[in-house]
């Protein structure tokens, strides 16, 4: 028998649900499940109820993440388009600002230009921007980060043109590095005639010819993040269930199945779970 030994993941993507929604998930479930599976730190988005984007919103959780949390974390700042000045003045307290550029779940969606520009110009790190977003935004993102030298982290990039688009950005000076989340790698379109509304995601599953190019240009990729955005099933099966899957305890079986299958080198996948994030 062999034992391997690898180092903890890291995933930078995840949505726990407290504070909020609690009965899908608490800090301390949600952060025993990524010990479970493998992953030793996550980074934690803001789209929670009440959103991240005040002192007292970030510090509440801050406090909720010390008394619970089992495994290491950071917290992303959120934006609601209006107040830029408080959360420029949070910037050191979180690990980046998340900015929602296109729908999802969640009201933080933020799209007016000139609000986007002064925030690309004024915002001081050391965290980078990150953004959800469809193609047209993730353009107009790679654009205000080389215009105003800004570092850009473009979360679950949606399609696999994306990351042309990202590495042309790279090529021509922008500090941008992104994203793909393993359903996107192990699923596609085809499997939602049989998941229904679990195979339901934003940004939505695409085609399997789609998935064998995410795979051929995973070389522009920076990290695999899981996205673990969990619902009850009974909110999944309602009329207008929410996005999302858990993926804290699959990320690693899947990508070690990819290993074993010889699509993916052991010091690649370490480099897209560990060292990249």
């Amino acid at each position: 028998m062999t034992m391997l030994i690898l180092p903890g993941l890291v995933d930078a993507h995840v949505h726990l649900r407290e504070p909020g929604a609690p009965h899908k998930e608490d800090i301390l479930s949600g952060t025993r499940a990524a010990l479970a599976g493998g992953v030793v730190g996550i980074l934690d988005m803001p789209n929670n109820t009440p959103p991240t984007v005040t002192a007292d919103a970030l510090f509440d959780k801050q406090r909720r993440f010390q008394r619970q949390a089992v495994s290491d974390y950071g917290l992303f700042l959120g934006f609601d388009g209006e107040h830029l000045d408080p959360v420029l003045r949070l910037a050191a307290d979180a690990v980046g600002l998340k900015l929602y550029l296109d729908e999802t779940f969640g009201d933080l969606t933020t799209r007016e230009p000139e609000a986007l520009a002064r925030l690309f110009e004024a915002w001081p790190g050391p965290g980078p921007v990150a953004i959800h977003g469809e193609s047209p935004s993730i353009a107009m993102a790679l654009a205000l980060a080389r215009r105003y030298g800004q570092r850009l982290h473009v979360c679950h990039v949606p399609h696999p043109d994306d990351l042309l688009a990202i590495d042309a950005a790279r090529q021509a000076g922008a500090e941008v590095t992104c994203e793909v989340t393993p359903h996107h790698l192990f699923l596609d379109s085809t499997a939602l005639e049989r998941l229904g509304p679990y195979g339901q995601m934003k940004p939505p599953l695409v085609s399997p010819d789609d998935v064998a190019r995410f795979w051929e240009r995973l070389d522009l990729v920076d990290a695999v993040a899981s996205d673990h955005a969990p619902h009850s099933r009974a909110e999944k099966e309602w009329a207008q269930p929410p996005p999302g899957v858990p993926g804290l305890e699959t990320t690693l079986p899947l990508l070690l199945g990819a290993v074993d299958e010889g699509r993916l080198s052991l010091e690649r996948m370490q480099s897209l779970t560990h060292h990249g994030p």
